[in-house]
C-alpha cells in the first residue's frame, strides 16, 4: 500500500460532469434532426439542416474550452499549494456572509500592483483572478485566469 496521500476529485467535478452528459444527450438530439434535415433532400431544410449542425459543433468547442482551463487551473492551483503560495480566504465578512467591499478593495489594489510588477507571472496572475472573484466581479476573474492560464508553463506541475 502506498504512503502517498490520495488525491480527491475537484469539488464541482461531479456537477460539470453532470451538465456535460446532459448537453451530449442535447447535442445528440439536435445532430440527429440536423442529419434527418439533410436526408429529406429539400434544400430549404438542408440548408437549416446544415445550420442545425453548427449548434452542436459549438456546443462541443465551448465545452472542450472551459475543460481545458479548469485543468490548467486545477495545475496552477497544485503548483502553488504545493509552494505554500495559494490564495487564503481571510477576508473579513459581515454577519450575513459577504465579503466586506473595503478590505476586498485593499486586496484587490495590492494584487494588481503585483501584476503590474510582473506582468509576466502567472502567479500573480491566479492572485489576482481570486482578489477580483472577491470583490463580486466574476466576469473579469475568469478572464484574468484565462490569462494566468496562457503564461502558465504546465511543466511546473508537481
Amino acid at each position: 500500500m502506498s504512503d502517498a496521500p490520495r488525491r480527491r476529485a475537484p469539488r464541482g467535478l461531479a456537477g460539470a460532469l453532470v451538465v456535460t452528459a446532459l448537453l451530449a444527450l442535447y447535442v445528440w438530439a439536435i445532430a440527429g434532426r440536423g442529419v434527418a434535415m439533410i436526408g429529406s433532400g429539400e434544400p430549404v431544410l438542408i440548408a437549416i439542416g446544415v445550420a442545425v449542425l453548427v449548434i452542436p459543433l459549438l456546443v462541443i468547442l465551448l465545452i472542450a474550452k472551459e475543460y481545458r482551463l479548469a485543468t490548467r487551473v486545477q495545475r496552477m492551483a497544485d503548483v502553488l499549494a504545493a509552494a505554500g503560495e495559494l490564495p487564503v480566504d481571510d477576508l473579513p465578512r459581515s454577519p450575513g456572509g459577504r465579503i466586506d467591499r473595503a478590505a476586498a478593495d485593499a486586496a484587490f489594489d495590492e494584487r494588481r500592483a503585483a501584476v503590474e510588477q510582473d506582468p509576466d507571472s502567472w502567479k500573480a496572475w491566479y492572485h489576482l483572478a481570486f482578489a477580483y472573484d472577491a470583490a463580486g466581479d466574476r466576469r473579469r476573474a475568469r478572464a484574468t485566469l484565462r490569462t494566468a492560464s496562457s503564461l502558465f508553463t504546465p511543466g511546473e506541475a508537481p
